[in-house]
């Protein structure tokens, strides 16, 4: 069978049956069969056909959890390699292959070393997760060295210039960015019942690493916020008396609770503004608000503010940690604020504080 396009042909056993469940149609905490595993049909065993390369490295990538993201890029690489060695199958090759790979990449293709570092992560998982093997050469590979760079962090002024240039949604939520210390996704994938305005509190759910922590709601955004959740909660009552209202839930809940998706604690803060319609169930979804829409009216926003720097969504985030710590702030505080797993991540903001040069004065700036 010929592959679809972009999809190396390295698979050496035959696809699965006509009319199986796609591997996309899986959930992320549901597999599909084990390929090794028989089947009972009339009385006698069958054995079930094995997947292709690529959807065991999906399925490898599932059993252990890891984000849609992670699969994503590792699948990317993993096809990439493929074809870079002219569709080879990996099996095949070995620390010479991963070498000229990575090399090409940074010769040919110029990439940062954190981009070589990744390709290699998903080679490596392919090699010693998927493959099965341990060899030895794999000790002997060395990374990348990534260059130490400074984060951009905007002043005060900076912020408020760039605040002031948007609104609605895009505004609440960059304010979310700059006041909580959110990073763009965790922002994009909050959910009402993660909003407590008791406790002036926001719990940021499977974040970075797949960790949950809690960070402070800005005093200033509690009204907005407030009246933007009523709005929500009206649109999607009008959802629900349509037919709609459903949203994607995390992991197997959706088999645990089958109405749960319904309900208005598991809706979107910010959720899309078109409807679709998910393949497995039929139900008409929202999904949350796409991050590019945030990411390009930041942009603009830095554009009309006439800044030099190139600030993005996330140098809002970077900017919320320094200032705490020109404020006086502990910390170890803040690394528990921005979900750091190793404080020296958070000690690159003591290099960027305000003080002009780390404070020497300059000799020109001196008498006589």
């Amino acid at each position: 069978m010929t592959p679809p396009p972009g999809e190396p042909n390295v698979a050496r056993e035959p696809a699965g049956p006509k009319g199986a469940r796609p591997l996309s149609a899986w959930p992320v905490a549901e597999e599909p069969p084990s390929s090794s595993s028989p089947r009972p049909v009339s009385g006698r065993q069958v054995p079930t056909p094995k997947l292709r390369l690529l959807d065991r490295v999906r399925v490898e990538i599932r059993r252990r959890n890891l984000s849609p993201r992670t699969e994503e890029a590792y699948v990317a690489w993993v096809r990439r390699y493929i074809l870079f060695h002219e569709k080879r199958h990996p099996a095949d090759m070995g620390e010479a292959e991963i070498a000229r790979f990575l090399s090409g990449l940074a010769t040919q293709g110029r990439v940062s070393a954190s981009t070589q570092n990744q390709a290699l992560s998903a080679l490596l998982f392919l090699y010693q997760e998927v493959l099965g093997g341990r060899l030895d050469w794999m000790k002997g590979i060395v990374r990348a060295k990534r260059p130490e760079r400074l984060p951009v962090v905007l002043t005060r002024a900076e912020v408020r210039a760039i605040l002031d240039r948007l609104q609605g949604d895009c505004w609440l939520m960059a304010s979310l960015l700059y006041g909580a210390g959110l990073r763009l996704m965790e922002c994009a994938r909050l959910r009402v019942k993660d909003i407590d305005f008791s406790r002036n509190e926001i719990t940021v759910r499977d974040g970075k690493g797949g960790k949950d922590r809690v960070t402070l709601l800005p005093a200033r955004l509690r009204d907005p916020l407030a009246a933007h959740l009523d709005r929500v909660r009206r649109t999607h009552q009008a959802d629900l008396a349509h037919g709609a209202g459903h949203v994607e839930l995390p992991g197997a809940l959706a088999r645990k609770y089958p109405n749960a998706g319904r309900e208005w604690a598991w809706q979107w803060v910010f959720p899309a503004t078109r409807f679709y319609r998910d393949p497995a169930t039929g139900h008409r979804r929202r999904h949350h608000l796409h991050e590019s829409v945030l990411q390009r009216t930041v942009k603009d926003a830095v554009r009309q503010a006439g800044l030099t720097k190139p600030a993005t969504c996330h140098t809002l985030r970077h900017s919320f940690a320094t200032h705490l710590l020109e404020g006086g702030y502990d910390i170890r505080t803040i690394q528990e604020l921005l979900g750091h797993s190793d404080v020296s991540t958070t000690m690159i903001y003591t290099h960027v504080l305000n003080r002009g040069g780390r404070g020497v004065r300059s000799p020109l700036d001196g008498d006589g």
